[in-house]
């Protein structure tokens, strides 16, 4: 169905919500889509560096107690 949504229908469909919304709404409002974008990826990279802190914390030192005071 959304496959047949040419150019031109687009075009139509950005002008009806210009003219229903007024400028200035639909600009915010991609300012604050932009805003949640950009603090997904955020949160996406902090949850990323947390998973690989704790897999390097948790590979960090494997050796018994035994062998550490021999060193």
């Amino acid at each position: 169905m959304l496959n047949n949504i040419g150019i031109p229908g687009i075009l139509l469909i950005a002008v009806v919500v210009l003219v229903l919304f007024g400028r200035g709404k639909v600009s915010s409002l991609m300012g604050e889509v932009g805003k949640g974008i950009t603090a997904f990826k955020r949160g996406v990279n902090d949850g990323k560096e947390e998973l690989e802190n704790e897999a390097a914390e948790a590979a960090a030192d494997i050796t018994p107690e035994v062998e550490k005071d021999k060193v």
